[in-house]
């Protein structure tokens, strides 16, 4: 539940990837996010959706998410 509201409440700066180790996407997120002036936001918001929806069940080390 936290990474997907992070997600929804921070994802353009990637923060939702830092929470579940996903290192690298975090950065690439934040890239796209600076160089689309904020629309690539966008791609956090809606991967938040889909952690709370269920879509998303791992972490980047592939552990399963937890409530």
């Amino acid at each position: 539940m936290a990474a997907g509201l992070l997600g929804i409440f921070l994802g353009g700066f990637g923060v939702h990837s830092f929470y579940l180790g996903d290192n690298k996407k975090g950065v690439l997120q934040i890239v796209v996010t600076l160089l689309t002036c904020g629309l690539g936001s966008l791609w956090g918001f809606i991967e938040g959706i889909m952690i709370i929806a269920g879509s998303i069940k791992t972490d980047a080390h592939g552990r399963p998410l937890t409530e």
